[in-house]
């Protein structure tokens, strides 16, 4: 589904000659041969390291404006690939990982637990994760199932919290 008037191009020249293109190819770590998703969201996570210390508010802000971002990014990738959700295309990722890191300590075991949880949602996409991805198109589509599987990681998240603490 490319747009009118458009050549797609292969993934690494969207991804390296395409400012947008690299934004969306999650700097580069869309191009993982093997698990771009996974690849996309380890490196989501050391973009997340200055979210550290940020007062939760504007933490919480920056994670809002990188998924309106995100949209037009994503839908820019996208059409210049002419396909829709290539799985090189990673700042969905990001954003669904930066949202549950919103909600876990700032710990190596706080995040480790956010980069699981968020990857199984991800890839297992429950209802309605994988209903989404197949029915909402473009920018918007591609984004939102993440941060559907980031809502359902921070909700885990909590479950096993609450669970730990009824049993100390």
């Amino acid at each position: 589904m490319t747009a009118p008037g458009l050549t797609p191009r292969p993934a690494r020249a969207v991804a390296l000659h395409d400012p947008i293109g690299f934004l969306a190819f999650g700097l580069g770590s869309g191009l993982s041969p093997r698990a771009p998703g996974t690849a996309g969201t380890a490196a989501g996570m050391l973009m997340a390291l200055p979210l550290i210390g940020l007062d939760p508010t504007i933490a919480a802000l920056f994670v809002v404006i990188a998924f309106l971002l995100g949209i037009p990014i994503c839908s820019h990738a996208s059409e210049a690939l002419g396909v829709h959700d290539h799985g090189g295309i990673v700042w969905d990722e990001f954003v669904g990982l930066w949202l549950v890191l919103l909600f876990v300590p700032a710990t190596p075991a706080g995040w480790l637990a956010a980069f699981v949880a968020f990857r199984v949602f991800d890839i297992a996409k429950p209802w309605p994760i994988g209903w989404l991805d197949r029915r909402i198109t473009g920018g918007l589509g591609i984004m939102v199932d993440d941060v559907v599987a980031g809502l359902y990681a921070v909700g885990a998240i909590t479950l096993i919290e609450v669970g730990l603490d009824r049993l100390a």
